[in-house]
């Protein structure tokens, strides 16, 4: 059964104004994540900064497996990686597994960056979050849940847990 034409139009403009709201949500969540950046900005770039947060999120990890989390290609991953070494950031191990084999991961300064880095964006949307009104943020939980869900991202976890530091997947979006 297809739908009448009133309802076609009303479902293409419902998509058009939730489109607009995200677009203008999202400038604000650019503007807070540059915000929470801007300490560290002498320090790394946004691209050095996703990969400290890739090692973050998933350990630590073989230059080819962490180029494919990041999507870019391994020599660009690797002059990243040397930079953020050169920093203090990252640290090259020999895998006890495979002595051929470099693992690269978060040095103690770089788990505290990306930890100080989502401290700060954590706190700025909180205080963004405390001025809705309750039944507001009731139905913010619900409408970001799901488009988080639509979109492939994985949930943060609640504030007891370590601090989730972003939250770029390599999933891509489910259709249907």
């Amino acid at each position: 059964m297809t739908e009448p034409r009133g309802a076609q139009a009303e479902s293409v403009n419902d998509v058009d104004a939730v489109t607009r709201a995200v677009l203008t949500a999202s400038r604000l969540l650019v503007a807070v994540s540059a915000r929470s950046l801007a300490a560290v900005e002498d320090r790394v770039t946004l691209p050095q900064f996703r990969l400290l947060v890739v090692l973050s999120t998933h350990g630590s990890a073989k230059l080819v497996a962490l180029a494919d989390l990041l999507g870019v290609k391994p020599s660009t991953a690797m002059r990243m990686i040397d930079r953020l070494v050169s920093a203090g950031l990252v640290d090259r191990r020999t895998n006890p597994e495979n002595r051929r084999e470099t693992v690269l991961r978060l040095t103690d300064d770089g788990h505290r960056l990306v930890e100080d880095v989502t401290a700060r964006r954590r706190a700025e949307i909180a205080s963004i979050v405390e001025r809705l009104a309750p039944e507001q943020r009731t139905a913010l939980i619900g409408a970001l849940t799901a488009f988080s869900e639509a979109g492939g991202e994985p949930v943060v976890p609640d504030e007891n847990a370590r601090l989730y530091p972003l939250g770029w997947t390599d999933a891509s979006p489910r259709r249907g």
